[in-house]
Formats: C-alpha cells, structure tokens, sequence
C-alpha cells in the first residue's frame, strides 16, 4: 500500500503499482484501513472498567496496577493461573509475537497461551509434525508452475491466500490454465473461487474419505513411483493398507462425489509431472482436521509430487545451518508434544498453544492450574471459539482481565483494563509468520508512517514494561528488564527488532553480516527497496534434507494415531433431527469478527446472511430473504437466508465474525449485529478435535427452520413448517 499522510495524519491508502509482486493490486479491506487508523471508536488510551463504564487512566496507573495485582496471584497461585490469549492479526507482527510470548512463557512453565489457530490452523502444524517431525515444515503449492493444482476447502479470491501467501493469487491461478493446465476447486460451496475454475461440489467435512480414495486408486491402479516415493518416505506399504478399503464406489455415499470422477482425478494427479493438492480452512476444522492435513500431504507424497517442481514444496530461509536448526526446534516441539497435557480434556499442545474451545472450562473449572487472570491480544474470542455465553461468563469470573486492542469489543468488554495498541501503520514491520509461506520468495520491511495514535503503543512495549515491573518472578523478566534499563541509558529502546534483522541477513539474499557485499538488511530493506524485492524467481526443490526434523531426513508416514483416526472415520454417526450439515463462509469485506466497524465496507446496508440451497428451502416453504432460525445440538441462532444453486443440497453457509450485541464500543458494528454462528458448536472436550485439539466449525449437524416475525411485538417465534406453512409452534 502506498500511504498518503498531511500534518502527521494517515489520509488514504492506494494500492502500490511498484511493488514487484502485487503490480497495484489491494483488496478492499486493506484500501479501507484508513479508516480503523482514524476510528473514533477506536481506543487511544488506557481505559479501567468501573461500576458505571470504562474511564481513561495513564500508563503508569494502568500498568502499577495491573504489575501489583498479577504478581499477588502469582504468589498465591503459581504460574498456572495465567493465560494469554493471541489472536489472528498477531501473526501479522513481529512485535505482537515476541511480546505475547516472552511475557507468557516468561510468567512459567505452567502458563496458558491459547491463540486463533485452534479455530484456524493447529491440525496443519500437527499434521507437519506427523509427517516431517516438526509444525515448522509447511509445503505449499508451487504455484508458478503447477499445471494441475487441486484446491480443497479455500476461497482465495476472497481471503487472497493463506499458508500459501501470493499476491494476486487469482491472476496467479489464471495463468495455470492459460497454459493449458487445470484448477479444480473441491468445496461444498460453489465460492468465488470455484466460480472461475472448475468445481467439484462434496459432502462437509468428508474431505478424508475423498483423500483416501484417491490414494486407494493410486496404489491399486499401479499408479504409484514406488522407488521415488520409497527414497522420500517411510510407511509407504502401511499407507497403502490404511487406504485399502477406501474405494471410491464406497466412499461415494459419504461425499457425493461420482466415483469415475474421483478414478480420472486420482490418475490424473498421478500423470501430471507438476502437480499438488492444496487445503486451507474449509479442510481444517471438521472432525478430523488433523487427518485431513496428513492426507493431503500423503496424495503429494504418494502421486509423487513431494518437493518438486510444480508440486507440493517447501519455501525455506535459505540460511546456513537450517538443516540442523529444524532438527532442534523439531525435537523440542515433539517432546513437548508428547509430554505436555491440558489441564482439561488432555490435549497435546500445538506448537505450544492450547485448545481455545476450551478456555472458559480452564477458568470456570477449579483445581490447580485454574486461569485466574488472562490477557487477550488482537482478539475477540466470545465470537470465535465455540459457545461463546459460555466464554463470556466464564470471563466474568476472573480476578484480573487484560485487553490489548484497537476496540472495546465483545471480549474486551469484561476486561479490567484495556490498553491501546498500534496498526500496521504506527509501528515498524517485517513479516516473519509468513516468510516460509510465499510462492515467490520475498522481502519487504516497513517503517511506520505516522505516530501512533492517541496514547496507542506496540504489544512488545507494553509486555517489556510488565516484565520490568515484575523482574523478580523469573529470570526471563529480570533479563528483559535488564536490558531495558541499559537501553535507556544509552537512549535507545530494546525491541526485537536486532532479532529480525539477523534473520533478514541470515536468509537468502540477506548481507550475511558484511560477507556478502550489497545483501539484505533491515534498513536496506527500508530504505533502499521500499516497495520490497524478490530473492529469487521461484522455491528451490530438493530441500527436503534440511526441513524434515527427523535423523533420517525421510517423511514418516505411518503414526498410530492417524491409524486411530481412520478408524474413527467408520464410528461417525449423526443425530437424529438434524439432517443438514452447516459449513463457514469468508465474506470479501469481512476480516473474522473485527472489521465491522469501517464505513465503506459497511456500505450498502449490509447484513449477516446465510446461503442455503433452494431444493432444502423448498422442503421446508422457505423463500429467498426469509428469516430462519437454524438450531444444531448445541445451540440455535436467527438470521436471514439467500437461496442458492451454487451450493451442496443439504448444507448450509452461515458467515463467521457477527454476532455483535451492544457490549463492545464500536458503534457500527453494534448496529449491524448479526449472528454468532459458533453458538452452534460445542466446547465439550469429546468434540474438539483429538490430535490438534481443534473447534468443531464446519460440518456441524443442523435443522432449519422458518421464523415467523409477529408483527405486532416484532418478537421471533420459531414454527415447525407442515404442509399448510408456519402453523405448528415446536420452540
């Protein structure tokens, strides 16, 4: 973006034509951040919560009081009774990362953390660790110059990408059948994306019977390179038994895809020399997320697709030593994996992080290690993780809440304090979550270009002033604290920004430390390359030595746990009363619950809408705009309904972020309220998922029925429909 900036104030935004990737492309939520920069309801300075509303304090009142209350239940408590909870846009800043989890790793052994890619993310970086030994380990699809590329549950023309981060990722995807290739997009949702491309409708959250077919007609079709596949992997004989009883003819009465159709895709990924099977969220976050993810890292695998030109590859740093680096940070990683357990239910930390879906239990819950005080960051998880009522009086029920926000927002709401941050605009930046995730390797770093707003400060600083203040709980704040203070003496600040910089000359491309004459630094980055600059044209292949984390540098196909996990595929069963199957839907102006408030994505009157196919409408006397109320077995929700063809009869699409009620401070978005559609999902440990521990979202078993609106109290009453209309009252 190109920033234009009068008197110290953000004016506008505009694509940047200049830059070597995007060529003057930029979605429309990023054209309207302006207008979240300069929000009137956004927070600029600390606020308390009284009995009668928030107020402003000082930084100094707000972080005394914060330091003196945390450090006396960490005496009484231990480590154990904190959490932090991180969300999605944290992984969008280098200061947010480092600040969150200095501060909560710092705070003990025994803290919480929690972050969004338990709703998003957890089962790839586990499936990773299955399969390379470390979650680090993320192939994505060569997308330059793949000729066939298989896209299962993303919609990147409206989320632009991913894990698989290329700016326009449409023209991208345009140009592999411009040269004569194919994009075929597996959904239960005819999206934007398989609009333009060929789509393969399916059956929600049967996404692991599709990919086990396809390797059942690979091995039993003579399909398979057996001695490449065997030179990469291990278990290679042990996949072939697990997929054996998946035949297309007996999976087709699951996902509702034509066995023949499934037979030619199968072959045809095989014959293509470049080829790859790519999933996003649409294949996370059903009932067996994590094999899903395994899944279709074992079609590239078995098809023989693994690291390889067109294919399914790995975008590395390109720095010396990477090879042993991954084998250390996979090591640790697994033994945390296999040691580590949550408090409820269990479940085996994902690079650390805990089940979100299980946050309110970890409070309301007593006994040792019972969260007593939590921070939120960048995050509003009454409207993201399941059953949000519960969440919020859980909340209630904490001695101290922290919020480090933009915005009061449902979550915020129940905080003690909540303290202003900054936007990608008043702060520095160099994205390090997605370095590994791009098509094209890439850098660009960025200076802020106006002053934080208000009294606004970065999630590093304000962590880094919390550690100081409580110096003497760990060795971790007292080095922090340390640091800062011989930072100041020399008038200087102490970020992680020196961390970054290293990285950046590490990494390909990077000056080496002075070795290589004319490389990449930060401040080169800056000010010599502003609009960023390619590394390289496209992913080095042949790398899988330095990323796989295990001793032999082989993908370990065969795991117990993904053997248990197929055999539970045969123990799904659904309740009687709910005949449909709800799925999420990204919207192009909605950004997950927080981008409600900007007027110009708001324009046009927009509402929270579901999409529902027309022959489920018609058995139930539903018409196209009619409110309905859809009720699974955790809970029911009310909002209009759009009829479809372009969707899988029996499902339902019910957009994800709405649900605003009137607690938080943004005004618009309160207006335009809306449904929580994770109200229908359940927190109860049996249904999180095992191995990643992540929320049940789509797929969820669902009734629909019409609402009829009594106009005289405006009140809903939900009627059960029969042949005569809305007649029989049944809630």
């Amino acid at each position: 973006m190109i920033a234009t900036v009068d008197d110290g104030r953000l004016i506008s935004l505009r694509p940047d034509k200049d830059h070597p990737l995007s060529s003057g492309f930029a979605c429309q939520k990023g054209i309207a951040f302006t207008e979240v920069v300069n929000d009137p309801d956004r927070v600029t300075t600390p606020l308390r919560r009284t009995a009668t509303g928030f107020e402003p304090v000082s930084w100094d009142e707000a972080l005394t009081d914060i330091a003196a209350r945390l450090s006396a239940i960490l005496r009484r408590h231990g480590s154990g009774a904190v959490g932090w909870y991180m969300g999605n846009p944290a992984a969008f800043s280098y200061s947010h990362l480092f600040g969150a989890m200095a501060f909560i790793k710092g705070v003990g052994r025994h803290s919480h953390y929690f972050t969004a890619s338990s709703q998003d993310t957890s089962n790839r970086l586990a499936a990773s660790q299955f399969l390379y030994g470390s979650p680090m380990a993320v192939p994505i699809p060569d997308l330059l110059r793949t000729d066939l590329l298989v896209m299962m549950g993303a919609n990147p023309v409206v989320s632009h990408g991913s894990f698989l981060t290329a700016p326009r990722i449409k023209d991208r995807m345009h140009d592999v059948v411009k040269r004569g290739g194919r994009v075929v997009v597996v959904d239960p949702r005819k999206t934007e994306t398989a609009a333009q491309f060929e789509w393969l409708g399916i059956v929600p959250d049967t996404d692991a019977y599709f990919l086990l077919s396809l390797l059942h007609v690979m091995f039993a079709d003579g399909l398979v390179d057996r001695g490449h596949v065997e030179s990469q992997a291990d278990g290679v004989e042990w996949l072939e038994r697990q997929s054996a009883t998946f035949a297309p003819e007996t999976t087709a009465r699951f996902t509702g895809i034509e066995p023949d159709t499934l037979r030619a895709l199968a072959r045809d990924l095989a014959q293509t020399p470049r080829a790859a099977v790519y999933g996003r969220f649409g294949t996370c976050v059903g009932q067996n997320g994590t094999l899903t993810a395994y899944l279709i890292d074992a079609v590239n695998v078995v098809a023989g697709k693994l690291d390889r030109p067109g294919g399914s590859v790995f975008s590395t740093l390109g720095m010396p030593g990477q090879k042993w680096l991954m084998r250390l940070m996979g090591a640790g990683a697994r033994r945390a994996y296999e040691r580590k357990r949550t408090r409820i239910g269990g479940f085996r930390p994902v690079a650390a992080a805990e089940p979100a879906a299980l946050m309110a239990k970890e409070i309301s819950v007593p006994g040792d290690r019972q969260i007593k005080v939590l921070f939120t960051s960048a995050g509003n998880p009454v409207l993201s993780v399941p059953n949000g009522n519960e969440l919020e009086e859980a909340l209630d029920g904490l001695d101290l809440m922290v919020g480090l926000d933009l915005y009061v927002n449902e979550t915020t709401a129940h905080c003690d304090y909540v303290l202003p941050v900054t936007t990608m605009y008043e702060r520095d930046d160099f994205a390090v979550t997605f370095q590994t995730f791009q098509a094209t390797p890439f850098r660009q770093a960025t200076e802020a270009v106006v002053a934080p707003v208000g009294e606004s400060r970065t999630e590093w600083e304000i962590a880094a002033e919390l550690m100081e203040r409580l110096a003497g709980r760990s060795p971790t704040f007292a080095a922090i604290g340390l640091a800062r203070k011989l930072a100041n003496l020399f008038g200087s600040r102490f970020t992680p920004r020196p961390v970054v910089d290293g990285m950046i000359r590490m990494s390909e491309g990077g000056n080496r430390f002075g070795l290589r004459r004319g490389g990449l630094t930060f401040r080169r980055l800056t000010q010599r390359h502003p609009h960023g600059v390619v590394v390289a044209p496209h992913l080095r292949t042949g790398v899988l030595d330095e990323v796989i984390a295990y001793r032999r540098g082989q993908v370990r196909l065969e795991h117990e746990d993904i053997a248990a996990e197929i055999v539970d595929l045969s123990r799904r069963s659904s309740p009687d009363g709910f005949p449909l199957r709800m799925i999420g839907r990204r919207e192009p102006r909605s950004e997950n619950s927080w981008m409600h408030n900007a007027p110009l994505l708001m324009r046009g009157n927009r509402i929270h809408c579901a999409l529902m196919h027309l022959d489920d409408a018609a058995a139930r006397r539903i018409g196209d705009g009619d409110t309905v109320a859809v009720r699974s077995p955790y809970g029911r929700i009310a909002l209009p309904v759009s009829l479809t063809a372009d969707i899988v009869p029996g499902t339902i699409a019910v957009p994800h972020g709405w649900g605003h009620k009137g607690t938080g401070g943004w005004k618009l978005a309160n207006r335009a309220g809306g449904a929580n559609v994770n109200q229908l999902m359940s927190s109860d440990p049996a249904d999180v998922e095992a191995l990643a521990g992540m929320s049940w979202l789509t797929g969820v078993p669902v009734e629909v029925e019409r609402v009829c609106v009594d106009s005289a109290s405006a009140s809903l009453k939900v009627e059960a429909v029969s042949r005569d209309g809305c007649n029989t009252p049944s809630d």
